[in-house]
């Protein structure tokens, strides 16, 4: 019927037909042609390739090859190559190149690849600590002129806290101080009480404060107060029954775990711990005791790193520690710890939390074992320590351990002792200043280290490379210029519907108005100094103009001694005797003769005188 139908139409059309008839493909034949292509092409690219690395062997193996071989290897090199043109576009890739050999010139002698220099470095920094050490850079922040005896940085290195023997506490802001290096707030939260302990919070929002009275504060990131510790009644003997601290504070820092709760010790034989939102009484009280059983005062106290022990150095020489939740009996505890009778300055627990390392007041610094505590896992001798709050600190990989020593006025410079946790050798010393080295830190997240010294300075060491923010970010900024006191301009009344001729003018900035009033003589005309003298010109000296003024000069400047009137009026009389001119020409008619009283002595005065005549005594 198609075909019939096709005919009539191209004969009516007048035409044979319609042209080519379309092609059909079969899809399947074509991809199972393209696969067995793809197939036999694969196989001679492979069968190629092993007769390469037969070829390549035979090379090796053999230093002379017949004439014959190598026409036939040359045969067989040309088919393979004019096989592989069907399939390889582009240049082909360079024969026998490993993969540690490079295209191009050659390289320099000594060269190394950045990834080769990186891990070589790394491999060094793991084989020397020292090398690890921050200390390239320093910048020192004064303080004052006394102790810098508290030292605190946020978690996130932002702010810098220092707190000193003059009761002051200086706010340092990285971010936002300049090459000057001028602390952004003082304050004196505690008056008259010396700063014995600063420390931030583990969010970074408060601060705490211990001062040398018996309550501890917690201050803001600004400086406001938040919390203040409630002072406990002296007079009572139970030290559990006061509902906070009634003597002088040592020691204070806040727990690891739980952002409101944090820790005191005093010298009224306590340790306290406090939550911030209830100041009227501590949380929970723990009372070192000695090996008679008596009160001990603790100087210094910490917690471990995971929150659940306390650790507390006592004035006898013990270290003891308690679980936070059962505060009667110790869970650890060294009797001689220390020499009996001295401060223990620092106690702080390792990052891994199985060290605990002491500073003690007998110029000592030990660590502990928490496994092993009945000895000391090593000991140095011979740091002397001046103060109750010299620092001791780990360093953030837990492979040393730093400490500061103490100097006399004159004595020496302090430093700063590296000492390695495996041999406990002192690998590195750091000089400071002249002065006693009393608080430390070395922050995780800026690799840097804070220094805490007695003349009042707060060094920090840094290095480039090493360090991250901190005191890299104010030393790269220039000192900012002090702004000259600016002139009061007219006010300026704005009047936006005025007409033209009582439109005032725009009112230009000052600093322009002050170039504007440079440029006017009649502004910028210096006045004319005092004039030294008599005066000239019509302009009046020093001294004045009037007579009182000119008498009152004469006056100071006579340089004749009236001490003795006498000899002063006596001085004339010659004189006046010889050439009389005031008094005596006026009675020279009247009383030429001058008659005087004559004064007799009591014994010739008679008694029979009249009383009026007698002398009035």
């Amino acid at each position: 019927m198609d075909d019939s139908e096709d005919a009539n139409l191209s004969a009516a059309m007048g035409f044979s037909g319609f042209g080519k008839k379309a092609r059909t493909f079969d899809l399947e034949a074509m991809f199972e042609q393209t696969r067995r292509t793809a197939a036999e092409r694969s196989k001679k690219t492979y069968e190629a390739r092993a007769m390469e690395e037969q070829v390549s062997k035979k090379s090796s193996s053999v230093k002379e090859i017949p004439s014959g071989s190598a026409m036939r290897r040359a045969d067989s090199s040309s088919s393979d190559s004019d096989s592989s043109d069907d399939e390889v576009i582009g240049p082909p890739a360079p024969a026998n190149v490993s993969d540690d050999e490079m295209i191009g010139p050659p390289l320099p002698p000594g060269f190394k690849d950045s990834d080769d220099d990186e891990a070589d470095e790394d491999e060094e920094d793991e084989a020397n600590p020292v090398k690890r050490i921050p200390d390239s850079h320093e910048i020192t922040l004064q303080h004052g002129t006394k102790t810098v005896s508290a030292l605190a940085l946020d978690p996130s290195g932002a702010r810098l806290v220092t707190g000193g023997y003059d009761y002051d506490v200086r706010f340092w802001d990285f971010a936002g101080m300049d090459a000057s290096l001028q602390a952004f707030r003082t304050l004196q939260p505690c008056e008259c009480h010396q700063i014995k302990a600063l420390q931030y919070s583990t969010t970074g929002d408060v601060i705490l404060v211990v001062s040398g009275n018996s309550q501890a504060k917690v201050l803001d990131r600004d400086g406001f107060p938040v919390m203040e510790c409630v002072k406990g009644d002296q007079y009572i003997v139970d030290m559990a029954n006061t509902a906070g601290h009634t003597a002088m504070l040592n020691g204070g820092c806040w727990h690891p775990k739980i952002k409101e709760e944090f820790m005191t010790c005093s010298n009224d034989g306590t340790v306290r711990i406090w939550d911030v939102n209830n100041e009227k009484k501590h949380k929970n009280i723990f009372k070192p005791r000695s090996f008679q059983g008596k009160r001990v005062i603790p100087t210094c106290c910490n917690y471990s790193r995971d929150g659940k022990l306390l650790a507390a150095g006592c004035q006898d020489g013990s270290i003891q520690l308690w679980d936070r939740n059962m505060n009667v009996h110790t869970k650890l505890q060294c009797r001689q710890a220390h020499a009996p009778g001295t401060d223990t300055s620092c106690i702080v627990f390792s990052y891994g939390g199985q060290i605990l390392a002491t500073r003690g007041g007998d110029d000592t610094l030990k660590t502990w074992d928490m496994r092993n505590f009945k000895k000391p896992l090593h000991m140095a001798s011979g740091l002397s320590n001046f103060f109750p709050m010299t620092d001791c600190f780990f360093s953030p990989d837990d492979k040393l351990l730093i400490t500061g020593t103490s100097v006399k006025k004159g004595g020496g410079s302090g430093s700063l002792m590296f000492f390695d946790l495996v041999e406990f050798k002192k690998i590195y010393e750091i000089h400071v200043t002249e002065a006693s080295v009393v608080r430390g830190l070395w922050h995780p997240k800026l690799n840097q280290i804070m220094v805490g010294t007695g003349n009042g300075l707060a060094k920090i060491y840094y290095d480039p490379i090493k360090s991250q923010r901190g005191a890299k970010l104010c030393v790269v900024k220039t000192k900012s210029k002090e702004r000259q006191a600016e002139t009061l301009t007219q006010d300026y009344v704005i009047t936006p519907h005025a007409l033209p001729m009582f439109r005032e003018p725009r009112q230009k900035s000052t600093r322009k108005q002050l170039e504007k009033d440079r440029l006017d003589p009649l502004k910028s005309h210096k006045p004319e100094p005092p004039v030294a003298g008599p005066g000239r010109g019509g302009r009046v000296g020093t001294h004045g103009g009037t007579l009182s003024s000119f008498i009152v000069k004469n006056i100071a400047l006579d340089k004749t001694d009236d001490s003795n009137p006498r000899e002063a009026i006596l001085r004339h009389a010659k004189e006046a005797e010889e050439n009389p001119y005031w008094v005596a020409p006026a009675y020279a008619k009247t009383q030429p003769n001058a008659v005087f009283a004559e004064v007799e002595s009591d014994e010739d005065e008679p008694d029979n005188e009249p009383e009026w005549k007698k002398r009035k005594i």
